[in-house]
């Protein structure tokens, strides 16, 4: 690929920097920790001391209790059926995405693409080495975008890292063609301000859209100076992807957001979003944005338009993801206390802190307003050497009134729950591996966790892919439910 020069933002710490204590540090410093860097990635950071394989039987964890150390547990309803290890387990495993017989899954280093045709024995289809963290992944037809949000020499898939500091630095979006599974072509890159932490896919007729979330401006950084109050919205013709370009930056936060600290004592600044979720059916995108959680509509693709924005400066810290119900009258935002990287699902943190936050839709049109009803945390108390929080999950199509949603917790797992009861949500399923470490906070566990097919497909951060299977009666209807592909931010219409 040709360079475009232009740059970009944050240094980035190494896991294995994060391992040996630096985390403690990025706690205190703030909710919002830094993710590392795949350049400072150092041999032995963050593995485990033997690897997890689906002939672990795994057992029911009794009230209260820890697993020891990699140890499986997991409820009776769910089954581990197979898991592919990491080739390097000291690169962090990120986001995924799915297209017909086939598993999409980012890693630090670029990403991995498997057939999942047969759910009992997964296959690792190829490896493509394309480094820049968080290599946050999406699908669409013969195209794959992935998000670079770290400082990088330039476009290429041959990068180091580089300061943010540097004009000729690089990050944003690179596309490719995954026509040919075994060989993807890496066609198109699209530089964006602050980078792309994440972005949302939003489907269209000729053309697609990428909503693309990032943050953490500073004077310093020649191409992401504050205030960065909003999103870049890449366009991307289909018959013509390498004409792909940034064609709008609307400001979702005319105010500023979230102030932050020392205002909100605890609470991330908003300074752009770090996740979105669409719902194109209904023409409605939900916006977790640092200090802010807001509705928007996005009839205009261009032009989104913010209709609601709520916070919450007792309980979250910073606001991560968010997923609509099937009837779009919920949304589930989650908090990702501590960046990530911090023990918070353990009995001194509590059981709102780092929890998912359930808010209803009243109202019609631009009179819609999102009204808190509770929080859920997982029940299953962590040690104080895993990393845990509510982080990656989706929906099970249940249909029939009833919501229901897998998610990933990092160390704590994989949660099936159900919030059809907004005020009452309630766990009915687990799966687990114990502490990866029992001497010091380790760096591990679920980084997203997907229902697709059937089957749940989690991309854990040393691991690998895992694939699950669910028995239960709340959720068998969610069987007969077949999808051709699955980005988990662009929803879909399951019944």
């Amino acid at each position: 690929m040709t360079s475009m020069h232009t740059s970009r933002r944050r240094g980035s710490l190494g896991v294995a920097a994060a391992a040996a204590g630096l985390l403690t540090t990025l706690l205190a410093a703030g909710p919002a920790a830094a993710t590392p860097d795949p350049g400072d990635l150092l041999p032995g950071a963050g593995t485990s001391h033997s690897a997890a394989t689906a002939a672990d039987a795994g057992r029911e964890l009794a009230p209260g209790e820890i697993p020891g150390q990699d140890e499986i547990v997991h409820s009776r309803n769910i089954k581990p059926l197979a898991n592919i290890p990491s080739s390097n387990p000291t690169v962090i495993n990120s986001d995924m995405a799915f297209q017909g017989k086939y598993a999409y899954a980012g890693n630090y280093n670029g990403f991995t693409i498997y057939d999942i045709g047969n759910p009992k024995a997964p296959k690792k289809v190829t490896e493509v080495l394309c480094p820049g963290g968080q290599n946050d992944i999406s699908v669409d037809g013969d195209l794959l975008f992935l998000s670079t949000d770290s400082s990088r020499s330039d476009d290429s898939c041959n990068s180091v890292s580089q300061p943010a500091t540097e004009k000729s630095s690089w990050e944003g979006i690179k596309i490719f063609d995954i026509k040919d599974k075994k060989n993807p072509k890496y066609i198109k890159s699209v530089e964006t301000p602050c980078g792309s932490h994440t972005h949302t896919l939003v489907p269209g007729g000729r053309d697609a859209y990428l909503y693309v979330s990032s943050y953490s401006p500073n004077d310093a950084f020649p191409d992401c100076k504050p205030p960065h109050d909003g999103i870049s919205v890449v366009k991307v013709p289909k018959k013509s992807p390498t004409q792909a370009a940034v064609v709008a930056f609307p400001i979702l936060f005319p105010d500023g957001g979230n102030p932050g600290s020392p205002t909100n004592p605890g609470v991330s600044k908003t300074t752009g979003c770090h996740d979105i979720t669409v719902l194109p059916s209904k023409n409605l995108a939900a916006g977790a944005c640092m200090g802010d959680g807001i509705l928007f509509d996005i009839s205009k693709p261009e032009e989104p338009r913010v209709i609601d924005r709520v916070q919450d400066n007792v309980n979250f810290a910073f606001w991560h993801s968010a997923t609509f119900n099937e009837r779009a009258n919920k949304v589930v935002f989650t908090d990702e206390l501590g960046g990530g990287g911090g023990a918070t699902c353990n009995e001194a943190t509590g059981p709102t802190r780092g929890a998912d936050g359930i808010y209803e839709i009243t109202g019609r049109g631009d009179q819609r307003k999102l009204v808190f009803k509770s929080y859920f945390k997982i029940p299953r108390l962590q040690a104080d050497t895993e990393n845990c929080v509510a982080h990656n999950g989706s929906l099970i199509p249940v249909g029939g009134g009833r919501d229901i949603m897998v998610q990933a917790w990092y160390q704590g797992g994989i949660s099936v729950w159900e919030f059809t009861d907004s005020s009452s949500p309630k766990e009915i399923a687990y799966f687990e591996r114990g502490p990866l470490t029992t001497d010091k906070l380790g760096l591990g566990g679920s980084w997203s966790a997907y229902y697709y097919n059937g089957h749940i497909y989690s991309n854990d951060i040393v691991k690998g892919l895992d694939v699950l299977r669910l028995d239960d009666w709340r959720t068998d209807s969610a069987k007969w439910v077949w999808l051709d592909r699955l980005n988990v931010q662009t929803q879909p219409v399951y019944h």
